[in-house]
């Protein structure tokens, strides 16, 4: 489908489109890789003007992993409110304390960062290319715009499998040329990306993995952010917060969004499900975060 000339050609498109459409983003006025990781788990299903900000603040609370690792994770499930998916929130403070155990520095081998806590593949290989300047396969939704727009126009169902031997080929082996290096090429992919989903019907809704974001209003996932921000208003008080407490509070966030109230059973049994996961804790009577 793609030989070595149309690869060729395709690169050369890409970094005339990344020059370009160049975005000067805070994050990447650094090489640190605390600072890169933390700006790739943010960036994940979250908009760059929303991660603009909150970033910045991140590190002034929590300069360094050995920091993050000593704070009380209610500290870091406080400060990551409004970013979504509280569980990274947990994950990264977990990865902090085994990178505060192994030095406080982040490794660069792809196995030895995806052994920690929530980083998966992109995220290792967005922390290879933007902190260290090494190749890496970066397979996120920009990345894939490009892929699918350029260089498989009209078809379905597209897999990832299909894409990263791409991806491997394209991406510059070492940092030796500063216009052409992994992290210049991965900056080019994401914000040619970016402009083509802004401009064109989203081509990434073409790649076999694509799925539609279900509704968050009044879904369970809505439900259990909403508690645990309950819960966070109340850190303070020793003696916890109590249950009846927590119902009134949720039923009238419900209420106020056209929704009928949780029932303290429902309550209960999300508070089991965050306990369960480690975001909270039963006390005598009343509940902890």
């Amino acid at each position: 489908m793609t030989g070595e000339k149309d690869l060729g050609a395709f690169r050369a498109l890409v970094l005339e489109r990344g020059r370009e459409l160049y975005r000067d983003l805070p994050w990447r006025r650094t090489s640190d890789p605390y600072e890169i990781w933390i700006s790739e788990v943010m960036l994940q299903q979250t908009q760059t003007t929303r991660v603009d900000g909150r970033w910045q603040r991140w590190l002034e609370r929590f300069p360094s992993a050995p920091v993050l690792a000593a704070a009380e994770p209610a500290d870091v499930l406080e400060e990551w409110q409004g970013l979504g998916y509280n569980r990274r929130a947990l994950a990264l403070h977990r990865a902090a304390q085994a990178v505060a155990a192994l030095g406080g520095e982040l490794p660069s081998e792809t196995a030895a960062l995806e052994a920690l806590p929530g980083v998966g593949p992109a995220t290792a290989a967005g922390i290879r290319a933007f902190a260290f300047d090494l190749p890496s396969v970066y397979l996120e939704t920009n990345v894939r715009t490009v892929l699918l727009h350029e260089l498989f126009p009209g078809e379905e169902r597209v897999s990832d499998r299909a894409l990263a031997p791409i991806l491997r080929e394209t991406c510059p082996a070492d940092a030796s040329d500063p216009a052409d290096d992994p992290r210049t090429w991965y900056y080019a992919l994401l914000d040619y990306g970016a402009y083509l989903k802004r401009t064109v019907p989203n081509p990434s809704r073409r790649s076999s993995g694509h799925t539609r974001q279900s509704r968050f209003e009044g879904s369970h996932r809505q439900k259990r952010a909403e508690l645990l921000r309950v819960l966070l208003a109340h850190r303070g008080e020793p003696d916890g917060v109590r249950l009846e407490t927590i119902c009134e509070e949720l039923a009238s966030v419900e209420e106020k969004a056209g929704r009928r109230p949780i029932s303290a059973p429902e309550v209960e049994a999300l508070l089991d499900e965050l306990s369960r996961e480690g975001f909270c804790r039963p006390g005598e009577g009343a509940w902890h975060v």
